[in-house]
């Protein structure tokens, strides 16, 4: 025999089966539960992250980390502020746009975020060009009045490349008949789809000295900024603002975005609360299953207490038996879990071929696939959780096992 005697004599209690059928029985659901609440834990944290990295994804895809605009319209003395940012040891690259609001007319007529950007310097702050359906960045050349737009802009309008469409901005042109709006006729040369309503129906790209010459400005409206972490923006922006002075402001993509990220951090959260309610479930067998043991064993422990064990010795016996469970669920479940995690995009996909049905519409949904991305940190906070029920789980079991009395449990032996 080998020692510690509660660890040998909870092991044997585990493997003990011949006459313990039922609470072996009970044994092995409580092991399946826990496995299964951790898988669906574990699962449902992956799916919720692959919604946060696809929405980050995608979002950062079309707008910057950082921009860095002025008090007034144009960003004041924009080179100096250029040459600061890019100084910067976070930034990562900077291009300066132009952007305003606008009304598109072609067959139909929509609004729409009219930006100007100098495509030699854009791939530096955004990925828009890895996402173009057709034509090319490349074509916004200054004075050719050429625009890009999304697609879904592009099919409200009911226009393809090579067509025209009429840009009609806010800024004013003085007439003998009073304040007319600026508007002028742009060449489609191309059509992007970001995967995202946001930008796919109301963003327009048109080269920055055509959109400054269409607003009436001297300079571009802001600085774009990509930084080596994304979330370190804050940091960064404070650090640029300071070192820029106060004629400027510098925002992040966190600003610009707060609620829509703020909410999905609150859904995951409310998630992870109430899917551990499922694990704190799984737990109440357990507890059932070491109460029914300690029933079962009432002159095991009278005579071990004859023997010389103490009520600790007791209580340890059977929250090793109860631990030994939880740890056997845990790893099921981690494993299985994580698993499920990194194939589900493909399952899923099996799922909608083999059944011919669409669980993500993309006329309804941003993204048009269950996206999975496991996070090790949210496996080990699940796996400490579970673990941490498993062992509040034994104690009530193993007190009243510590509690029996020799004389009482052997009267009727």
């Amino acid at each position: 025999m080998f020692r510690p005697l509660e660890l040998f004599i909870g092991l044997r209690y585990t493997r003990a089966k011949r006459r313990n059928q039922f609470i072996s029985f009970i044994s092995t659901v409580s092991i399946v539960c826990i496995a299964i609440s951790v898988i669906a834990l574990i699962t449902v944290m992956s799916v919720m992250n692959g919604f946060d990295f696809q929405m980050r994804d995608r979002i950062l895809g079309a707008v910057s980390h950082a921009t860095i605009s002025g008090i007034n319209e144009s960003v004041q003395d924009w080179p100096r502020a250029l040459k600061t940012a890019e100084a910067n040891p976070h930034v990562l690259g900077a291009a300066p746009y132009v952007e305003t609001e606008a009304y598109l007319s072609a067959q139909h007529s929509s609004g729409a975020i009219l930006r100007g950007i100098d495509p030699a310097q854009e791939s530096k702050v955004v990925d828009i060009g890895q996402h173009m359906v057709e034509g090319s960045l490349a074509d916004l050349t200054p004075d050719s009045w050429n625009i890009v737009l999304g697609k879904e802009l592009a099919l409200s309008l009911g226009v393809t490349v090579g067509d025209r469409v009429t840009v009609v901005v806010q800024e004013l042109r003085a007439t003998p008949m009073g304040g007319v709006p600026r508007m002028r006729s742009f060449h489609v040369v191309g059509v992007f789809e970001m995967g995202m309503e946001q930008f796919d129906s109301g963003l327009a790209l048109v080269n920055i000295g055509d959109a400054e010459k269409l607003n009436s400005l001297d300079g571009p409206s802001g600085i774009r900024l990509k930084l080596d972490d994304l979330f370190n923006a804050g940091p960064v922006a404070r650090e640029l603002a300071d070192t820029l002075g106060q004629v400027y402001r510098v925002q992040t993509w966190k600003d610009t975005n707060a609620n829509l990220f703020a909410a999905l951090s609150m859904e995951k959260m409310v998630m992870f609360v109430i899917l551990s309610l499922i694990i704190l479930v799984a737990v109440i067998n357990l507890i059932s299953m070491l109460m029914m043991l300690v029933t079962d064993k009432q002159a095991d422990i009278a005579i071990l207490r004859t023997l010389g064990a103490t009520p600790r010795s007791i209580m340890g016996m059977f929250m090793v038996q109860g631990v030994l469970v939880g740890v056997v669920g845990i790893a099921f479940g981690v494993g299985l879990g994580s698993l499920l995690s990194w194939k589900l995009p493909g399952i899923i996909k099996w799922i909608e071929h083999t059944f011919n049905v669409t669980f993500l519409s993309p006329d309804v949904y941003y993204i048009s696939e269950v996206p999975s991305r496991l996070d090790w940190h949210d496996v080990m906070w699940v796996t400490l959780l579970t673990f941490a029920f498993s062992l509040l789980a034994t104690l009530y079991p193993a007190w009243r096992a510590s509690r029996t009395q020799p004389a009482q449990a052997l009267r009727y032996e």
